[in-house]
Parts: C-alpha cells; sequence; structure tokens
C-alpha cells in the first residue's frame, strides 16, 4: 500500500527545478542571478507591508518572502514562478489574526498547506485555474478595495488613539469623522511614495519605484526627525534572524471553527498561483505543471507557518519582475529568497526606520494594481447572469467576509457550470428521419429513414439529474405509443445514478406497453455503465447496437416478428 502511494505521488509531483537543472549552464545561472537579486530587491518593501497590513509584525512578512519564496521554487511546477506574501491574503489573514491571534493563523495555514498538498495530489490543478472569470475579477477587485481602506488610517497619518473598526461601513464613518487628525508630513510621504511608485519606471525600470520610495522617505524622516510613525514606533525592534521553527498547540475546538478561513486560504492560494503560473506561460510559452504547482505550494504553506509566516502564494508581479529580467529557471525563485534572507540578517535592524505611510502608500498602488477596474467595467457587456455573479462576489468580499464570498462563489460557479450543461443538453424524438453518424458527408450527415411504428429518443448532452425534466418533458410529447423505440447515446459523454434511474424507469414503462427498447451508440463508459447498473441486462443483450443503422436493421427484426406474431394470433382466432 506504501509503495502505490509513493509511486502514485512520484507519478503526479515532478519539480520543474528538477528538470531544468538537467542542462543548467553558466548562462543560465547568470540570468538567473540577476534576476533574482532584482526580485528579491522588488519583493522587500511588499514583504514588509504585506505582513504589516495582514496585522502581524514586520518580520513575518520577510520571512514568508524568504521561506515561502525558496520552496515554491524549489517544489513547484513553474519554471519561472516567485512565490511570498500576496495582497490577496491580507483580508483573510487580518481577520484570522484579530479573531484567533497568531496562533490560530498559523493552524489555518497548516491546514491549508495540507489542502493544498491534497488538491494536487487529486489532481485538481486543471479544474482549479478555470474558475469563472467574474468570481476571480469580483473578489479579486473586493480585496483591493478592502486593502485600500485599510490604509487610509496610516496613509493620513490619523492621530487617533481609538482603533478603526473592522466593519467596512463603520470604517468609513470613522475616517470621515475623524479627517481633522491628518498628519500632513505623512499624507505628504504617502503621496510622495504613490507618485515615485508610478512615474519611476518611466526613469529606469531595473530598480523598482517602491524601493526608492522606501529609501528616499526613510532617509528623509530619519534626518529631519520628521514626526510621523514608523515602523521601530509601532513594533519596536525587528529581529535580524530567523526564529527557529515551532509547533503550536493545536485545539480541537480551534480547529473546527479554523477549516472555513483555512479552506478559503487554500483556495484563494491555489487559484492566484495557478492564474500566475498560466500568466507566465504566456509571457514565456511555458508550460507549467498545475498539481506539482498546487503540491509545492501546499508543502510552503505547511513549513513557512512554523517559522512564524503567513499564508503564501504565487505572486504575478514579482514572476512577471522576473521574466522581464531574464529569469529562466526556478533558480532565480531562490536566489530572490536568500537575497531577502541576507537583508534580513544584515539590514533588518534598518527596517524599523521605515515611516508607515510609506508602506500604506506602497499599498495603496497594490490595491489599484488588483483592482481591475477595467476588467470590472468590461464585463458590464457580457450577460446578466456574468453581471450577477460579480456584484454578488464583490459585494459579499467588501461588506460581509472573503470566506462567505470565496464559497458564494465557489458555489456559483458549480451552478454556472450546470446552467451550462444543461443549456447544452436536449432530448428529442424523431419518427421520420435521423442522421447517419457513419455518413461521409461531415457537416451534414445522410438522413436514414425511420421505419413506421418506430420512434427515435436522441439524447444530446451528458445525461444527468440536471436534465431528468427534459427527458420527462420528452415522454410527455409522445403522443402515440410506437412498437419499438430506439434511445440513441451517441452524444452522451456520461451519464451519472439519476441519469441511470430515469432510464430504467422509462424501459420498464415502456416494456409494460408492450413498446420494444434498443439502445444505440452508447460511448465505451456509458456502456460499462449501463452493463454495470442491470440497464443492458433490462433491454438484452442483443438490443444494445453500436450505431443508428445497426439499431434500424435491429428494429425491422422486431417489428417482422411481431407482424409473424400477431398474424399468427388472429389466424388461431
Amino acid at each position: 500500500m506504501t509503495k502505490l502511494l509513493l509511486r502514485r505521488i512520484s507519478d503526479i509531483f515532478h519539480p520543474k527545478l528538477f528538470t531544468t537543472l538537467m542542462d543548467y549552464n553558466r548562462s543560465s545561472f547568470i540570468a538567473d542571478l540577476i534576476a533574482g537579486i532584482i526580485v528579491g530587491v522588488v519583493a522587500l518593501p511588499l514583504a514588509i507591508a504585506f505582513g504589516i497590513a495582514s496585522g502581524v509584525s514586520p518580520e513575518k512578512g520577510l520571512i514568508t518572502a524568504i521561506i515561502a519564496g525558496f520552496l515554491i521554487s524549489a517544489l513547484g511546477g513553474s519554471r519561472v514562478q516567485i512565490g511570498g506574501p500576496t495582497g490577496a491574503f491580507i483580508v483573510i489573514v487580518y481577520g484570522i489574526v484579530e479573531r484567533f491571534g497568531v496562533d490560530g493563523l498559523v493552524m489555518a495555514t497548516l491546514i491549508a498547506g495540507f489542502m493544498l498538498v491534497g488538491m494536487g495530489l487529486l489532481q485538481l490543478g486543471t479544474i482549479i485555474k478555470f474558475m469563472p472569470y467574474p468570481i476571480i475579477v469580483g473578489f479579486t477587485s473586493g480585496i483591493a478595495l478592502v486593502i485600500f481602506s485599510s490604509q487610509v488610517k496610516d496613509f493620513f497619518g490619523l492621530e487617533v488613539k481609538q482603533a478603526v473598526p473592522a466593519d467596512f461601513i463603520d470604517k468609513w464613518k470613522f475616517y470621515l469623522s475623524h479627517f481633522d487628525a491628518v498628519n500632513w508630513y505623512a499624507f505628504l510621504i504617502g503621496l510622495f511614495t504613490i507618485l515615485v511608485s508610478v512615474y519611476w519606471p518611466k526613469i529606469n525600470k531595473k530598480v523598482p519605484g517602491t524601493l526608492i520610495a522606501l529609501l528616499v522617505s526613510t532617509i528623509a524622516v530619519t534626518l529631519f526627525e520628521l514626526p510621523v510613525e514608523t515602523i521601530g514606533s509601532r513594533f519596536g525592534e525587528i529581529p535580524s534572524r530567523l526564529p527557529v521553527p515551532s509547533i503550536p498547540h493545536f485545539d480541537f475546538a480551534t480547529f473546527r471553527l479554523l477549516l472555513a478561513p483555512a479552506f478559503t486560504i487554500a483556495m484563494l492560494g491555489a487559484i492566484e498561483s495557478l492564474l500566475s503560473a498560466m500568466v507566465a506561460d504566456g509571457a514565456t510559452g511555458g508550460r507549467h505543471r498545475s498539481n506539482t504547482e498546487l503540491i509545492g505550494q501546499g508543502i510552503a504553506n505547511i513549513v513557512t507557518p512554523l517559522f512564524g509566516g503567513i499564508p503564501a502564494t504565487g505572486a504575478i508581479a514579482r514572476t512577471m519582475t522576473n521574466i522581464r529580467n531574464g529569469g529562466k529557471t526556478p533558480v532565480a525563485g531562490i536566489i530572490h529568497a536568500v537575497v531577502l534572507l541576507l537583508i534580513l540578517l544584515f539590514f533588518g535592524k534598518m527596517a524599523k526606520l521605515i515611516p508607515m505611510s510609506c508602506l500604506a502608500g506602497i499599498l495603496v498602488v497594490v490595491s489599484y494594481n488588483m483592482s481591475e477596474w477595467r476588467s470590472f467595467k468590461n464585463l458590464f457587456r457580457n450577460s446578466k447572469s456574468d453581471i450577477a455573479v460579480l456584484l454578488t462576489t464583490f459585494f459579499l468580499t467588501v461588506i460581509i467576509d472573503l470566506t462567505v464570498a470565496i464559497q458564494f462563489g465557489l458555489l456559483l460557479a458549480v451552478l454556472l457550470f450546470l446552467k451550462r450543461v444543461i443549456e447544452t443538453s436536449d432530448v428529442e424524438i424523431l419518427n421520420n428521419e435521423v442522421e447517419d453518424e457513419n455518413s461521409d458527408n461531415f457537416d451534414d450527415g445522410d438522413q436514414l429513414a425511420i421505419p413506421q411504428y418506430v420512434e427515435v429518443f436522441e439524447i444530446r448532452g451528458a445525461f444527468f439529474f440536471g436534465i431528468a425534466n427534459k427527458f420527462e418533458e420528452a415522454e410527455k410529447n409522445v403522443t402515440t405509443q410506437p412498437r419499438v423505440r430506439i434511445i440513441r447515446l451517441r452524444r452522451v459523454p456520461f451519464i451519472d445514478s439519476t441519469g441511470l434511474n430515469n432510464l430504467r424507469s422509462f424501459i420498464r414503462r415502456s416494456q409494460n406497453n408492450s413498446v420494444s427498447i434498443i439502445l444505440s451508440g452508447a460511448a465505451k463508459t456509458v456502456a460499462e455503465s449501463l452493463a454495470k447498473n442491470g440497464v443492458t441486462e433490462l433491454v438484452g443483450e442483443e438490443n444494445m447496437c453500436v450505431d443508428i443503422q445497426s439499431a434500424l436493421d435491429r428494429a425491422n427484426v422486431l417489428l417482422s416478428k411481431r407482424e409473424k406474431h400477431t398474424h399468427k394470433a388472429h389466424k388461431q382466432s
């Protein structure tokens, strides 16, 4: 059993690092080294900002970028994916910390990590990355608005002693009633950070504008002793070392409460990492391994919280920075993690000088980039159902909770899928002619005449509980009972238990009315389901036909037998 399990895992889990190292050379290393250093510098202010915005101390963001960044590159399924803390997690992490504390966050992240590994082993990667687009835009835009709202106090340096309310509407009421307490130094630093972040790339694309803004504002605050809040004044000293790993105390009652937010972390991590990998594939022409990526993400989220880190996933902006600067293999991601480790070890204590309004400015830019307002606006040109899904997911994220939005979004995704399948499924009754699937005419097959007293039920699409009513409606439309009924299954890709039950009931009712049943053109998987569930035995092996022509021939044989039997009965009478 253990050997089979290990073999199964080895069939699914193929980290890209091992593949790329087979033909790794000096030029690849130089390209990865340059890209890794640049991405490490880009990730520095973001990691600190994401850590603080998530409700934990700043070094936890750095620790996450180091450990998770290393593991995601080393064990993931993409050549160029860069992992670490991202803005998408801020809302859910902040909520968990507020309700369950840091230990609760550690537990939730661990659970999410195991869920991600499970998703990868179950090979769900190819399914998750095709989450309906309106749902993704809805909760992404909602997260962006929530992140922006959470940074208003620090951006304007509001000098108030009361805690900012957690509820979105109450939060804005609080801001509007305290705008007389603006710290103009803090506001100007935040505004400067936004302007530099936006316009610096026009001067130099290699060095990130966020880093320039952070360095300039930190130096200005230190030299001129500006009266603004800094990381040091709020959090104290920043440890310049990696913590010793520790296993948190597990409480079963808390574990149960954390399952829902952990599932949200897992789904959010899976969606964002696979989307990032797909974007990277589009930019490089490569092809990532979805299930390996999920397993790598899962392992990273199991290990990282043991060191005090927060949830991590693939980061689209940092991944694209890696690609633009020549990153070729996962080695670039590993180098980015090493660069961040060296910064933590040798310059970590200097981080306490960074002004909070600068980090708020960085997160305002992040929230704008996350907002996808153009995509949001364009979706209003789509169908009413897409608009309804978009707005529902958006408002649930903003007004209620990201956990509810993700769960409701998944439910909507399933319902939308069922709706689409039902719309493409149909049942038609034919009495005169039927298309020959063996015709040489590709566009419009030759028509075969249906004999008198024969009826063809043509089922198109999946035969499952969603079209049970269509089958019943088609049956009600039968005005005269035929002597032979052909049920054509050539366009049925699968049949579920409800479909099998409906089919069995329909066959029995037909047989009770002296109507012979022939099944035609069932695909291999459908035929196996019919045999396992007694349908083949019910109609008889001789009435299982491979195509419509043989089914019509069989119908003629049955009609001939019935005619002879009727003629004999008349003679005897």
